[in-house]
């Protein structure tokens, strides 16, 4: 082989490289499919972290809306059940663990009993008393 094949083939061959090389560098249908659905995947991940946030607040609110009630429904039985009440007319709620007592009650006794009751139940962080003594009004 003479000198100048060697150059021409030389030069080919690095121009062949070059346009290889160039064509590696550049983006195909494929990759940029790929990086596209890569995007997808980032969006949608971010998306369920902000709906998994969304569910558990409403989680924490459905749990103490049952917790909640199941004081007000627990006070109510314990004041019906106790033998030394004789309530006319008690209104129970609960709100974020705060139990709230109206209505008449027939003596100072029936109203501090009505009060330790409602104090002594699990799940109760306080208790508010517009409880009335009947006669006392």
């Amino acid at each position: 082989m003479n000198s100048s094949t060697r150059v021409s083939l030389i030069a080919s061959l690095t121009l062949a490289l070059a346009f290889a090389t160039a064509g590696c560098q550049q983006e195909g249908p494929a990759e940029r499919t790929g990086q596209k659905i890569d995007q997808a995947a980032e969006e949608t991940g971010a998306k369920m972290e902000g709906a998994k946030d969304t569910l558990g607040e409403k989680a924490d609110r459905t749990g103490q809306y049952l917790d909640d009630a199941m004081i007000t429904a627990k006070v109510k039985a314990e004041i019906l059940a106790d033998p030394l009440l004789e309530v006319l007319q008690i209104s129970v709620t609960t709100t974020n663990g705060t139990v709230n007592l109206s209505g008449v009650v027939d003596s100072q006794q029936s109203l501090d009993r009505i009060l330790e009751i409602a104090h002594d139940l699990d799940g109760v962080r306080s208790v508010e008393s517009e409880l009335v003594v009947e006669g006392s009004e």
